[in-house]
């Protein structure tokens, strides 16, 4: 893409002021960015504004990216397409994770628990094993500079009627031991149909006060409109969801609980249980899916009463989906779209296997999460229809629609 006549002017402008450093920076956000405007040009197969029959799709504005180099920090614009997706081929995916997976390996190497195995990849990823405590401590503030901005940025922009809450856990030391720290991650659909990560701690285990604090850091930054939540049934986590999220429903993951009821019958019952199980949820209306429990507890009670009892002490949870949008009810049953979530996490943790400490741990999930919002963020096609939503708020329902947060 040419440069118009006033873009040269502001470039020779910026060129003739800088210096050193910033002179290389300006020249290579310049370069990046024309690379960026003729990748996308290519893409769809026209100019900006221009109507040709080999155009594939149309721009849809841009958005920000800072792009993190040896020169400084880059302000790039990665345009938008309305359909499809689209991510320039200059820029790395995963540069966040790649920086904080580093950093947790210069860290081992501080503290003297490196291996060879660590000393091979610290040169796979282009690193220098000769790190000094001043390359670790700076790599590491500028890391923790942009991802502490992510896990505290306000959540207020928008509703979230279902939000999704599941823990994993990964070894770090602590205080010169190796233990078993609990990543607490909550995900969010927006009230027009889209996904964001919400936020994560990291702790010790989790207990109610652990998951009480998690959710009120949530309320504080301005999560609102939350009408179901859609955990596993961790008693800390139930009593805080509970306590904390006044007027939201909570459903138990379904896949959770057949992994209980699995855990009380012979391995060689289970697929019929499960498939019997499975027929609750394809009812086709709230009255059926609850009247079929009732009928699914009698049946396996004759042979299995403790998963009668479980399946009836449940019941409210378990069915709580019910009372949603019917196209809503695959998506909101169970905690599967964190799966892949802690999948991603548990591949990043297990190049190291065991983090220097904690906060490594929580930098280096947190890089994965950022990485997942913005690939949630830039895709256009919808986790839930738009117009779906109409029943779960009202239109005589204001924008603050959740009990405000309790002195609890």
């Amino acid at each position: 893409m040419a440069l118009s006549q006033h873009d040269l002017l502001r470039l020779m402008e910026s060129l003739r002021t800088a210096d050193g450093i910033e002179l290389i920076r300006v020249l290579v956000q310049r370069i990046l960015q024309e690379l960026i405007e003729a990748e996308v040009t290519a893409h769809t197969g026209a100019e900006p504004g221009e109507h040709t029959k080999t155009r594939t799709t149309t721009r849809n504005g841009h958005r920000k990216k800072v792009l993190t180099t040896r020169a400084g920090d880059l302000d790039l614009a990665i345009p938008k397409v309305l359909t499809g997706s689209f991510f320039p081929s200059p820029l790395e995916r995963r540069r966040r994770i790649d920086q904080a997976l580093y950093a947790a390996i210069m860290e081992a190497y501080v503290q003297g628990v490196s291996t060879r195995s660590v000393d091979e990849l610290v040169k796979a990823l282009g690193g220098d094993t000769r790190i000094s405590k001043s390359d670790f401590s700076r790599i590491c503030g500028d890391l923790d500079a942009e991802l502490g901005v992510f896990r505290t940025r306000p959540l207020d922009h928008i509703r979230f009627p279902y939000i999704y809450l599941d823990a994993t856990y990964c070894k770090a030391r602590v205080n010169h031991q190796i233990v078993s720290q609990a990543v607490v991650i909550a995900t969010g659909i927006t009230e027009d149909g889209g996904r964001e990560v919400l936020g994560l701690m990291v702790g010790d285990s989790e207990t109610e006060v652990f998951w009480s604090e998690f959710l009120r850091s949530l309320r504080e930054r301005g999560l609102t409109g939350v009408r179901l939540v859609i955990a596993d049934h961790h008693s800390g986590l139930v009593k805080a969801v509970r306590k904390v999220m006044l007027g939201a429903a909570y459903q138990r993951c379904r896949v959770h609980f057949l992994r209980n009821v699995f855990a009380v019958i012979p391995k060689d019952a289970a697929e019929m249980v499960a498939a019997t199980i499975r027929t609750i949820f394809a009812q086709p209306t709230a009255e059926a899916v609850r009247a079929q429990l009732d009928t699914v507890a009698d049946m396996l009670g004759r042979q299995f009463p403790k998963v009668q009892a479980m399946l009836l002490e449940a019941k409210t949870d378990l069915t709580a989906f019910a009372d949603f949008p019917e196209r809503h009810w695959k998506k909101v049953q169970s905690t599967n779209p964190l799966e892949r979530v802690n999948r991603e996490i548990k591949r990043r943790v297990d190049v190291v296997q065991i983090l220097p400490s904690s906060d490594a741990l929580e930098r280096l999930t947190t890089a994965v999460l950022i990485e997942m919002h913005d690939e949630w963020i830039a895709c256009p096609r919808r986790y839930l229809p738009e117009g779906s939503m109409d029943t779960i708020y009202p239109p005589e329902d204001q924008p603050d629609t959740v009990t405000p947060l309790q002195g609890t």
